[in-house]
């Protein structure tokens, strides 16, 4: 039931852009770290060639993704049908952190609808594609994004926002520095 491909076919590609969410995996070297798996929502996911992908990532209570791929660049991003027919993909791949003040945030950020709380941008350069059945992933219906983050985001204001992370993005918790740590000299 489960094929592999080495890039996105249009298929894989049409099937991605009609997922209202993905899911993230990432883990450090360490035996002793843990393995993190982060849902994502919102119109944050763009495909940007057969082989790549970027998404806009938001304030978050942690920042994981972000200093285990700067430490080992492994990535995974799985897409589940709950709708329409069943299937399951995952994009395998090596990913990069972008933060704004870099050269490649300029030329990627204006492909997404401006949010508040964007953080960073992640971009995976994918090797391995898999598809597999997906039988016993439940229906679910979609009603509608929460605007809690969006809200949230909006109300902690951008020294509320660079306070937070302070807080609670500069290191994941097995200790490990995160890029936007570094950046704003955590």
């Amino acid at each position: 039931m489960g094929k592999q491909f080495p890039a996105m076919l249009p298929e894989h590609m049409d099937f991605i852009r009609k997922q209202h969410m993905f899911f993230v995996g990432t883990a450090p070297l360490s035996q002793e770290g843990h393995v993190n798996l982060s849902p994502k929502g919102y119109d944050t996911f763009r495909i940007l060639s057969e082989n790549r992908v970027a998404y806009l990532d938001l304030t978050g209570s942690g920042n994981e993704t972000s200093a285990h791929l700067e430490e080992n660049g492994r990535i995974t991003i799985m897409f589940c049908a709950f709708e329409g027919p069943a299937n399951i993909m995952r994009l395998y791949g090596t990913g990069a952190v972008i933060l704004p003040e870099s050269r490649e945030w300029e030329t990627l950020y204006p492909l997404f609808d401006p949010m508040p709380g964007a953080r960073q941008i992640i971009t995976i350069d994918v090797h391995k594609v898999q598809t597999s059945c997906g039988y016993a992933v439940p229906f679910m219906t979609y009603e509608k994004e929460r605007d809690t983050l969006n809200r949230w985001a909006e109300h902690k204001g951008e020294q509320g926002l660079h306070d937070y992370w302070q807080e609670k993005n500069r290191s994941t918790i097995d200790g490990l520095p995160t890029p936007l740590g570094r950046r704003l000299g955590l």
